[in-house]
């Protein structure tokens, strides 16, 4: 069984990102969300409710798990057993971080490869920072996420 990960803050979870989980989900058997802490970027929201904005996202989809993690990426790879990363691009300014990152994964886990997926168009502008700035002025985000992880977003407000 090919199983990937794809991490991030997922603070919060977009149409971009479920974008890319889809397009990962088409290609592997298993695709694990990862939730990372993340303390550093100090998320809008805890990571027990990015996680379960994840899985409201994601529960269509039958090969699909949402795990929250707080360790390095490279030891959640190797405790889930798996040697592929997604990561999503959505412009050139994201493939220079995405791919130091990519190549320090790798440095620590030779096995470890980095597969890098693009949203589709529609979805390419969408970053969580965005919805975030929306969220803090009361401006419409109903676009940009899926409707379970709006209605939750309203819920906890």
């Amino acid at each position: 069984m090919k199983r990937a990960i794809y991490s991030g803050t997922f603070d919060p979870i977009t149409l971009g990102h479920t974008d890319i989980i889809k397009r990962a989900c088409k290609i592997f058997d298993e695709v694990i969300v990862a939730v990372a802490l993340s303390t550093s970027k100090k998320p809008m929201f805890s990571l027990e409710q990015r996680v379960e904005m994840a899985k409201l996202s994601t529960k269509k989809l039958s090969n699909v798990k949402v795990i929250g993690f707080d360790t390095l990426l490279v030891d959640f790879a190797k405790e889930h057993e798996s040697d592929i990363i997604i990561r999503g691009l959505r412009a050139v300014s994201d493939f220079e971080y995405e791919l130091q990152m990519g190549y320090a994964n790798s440095s620590i886990n030779p096995n470890l490869e980095t597969i890098y997926l693009m949203p589709n168009l529609q979805h390419s502008f969408i970053s969580s920072s965005i919805v975030r700035t929306l969220l803090n002025f009361g401006g419409k985000i109903e676009h940009l996420i899926t409707p379970e992880v709006h209605r939750y977003i309203k819920e906890i407000s």
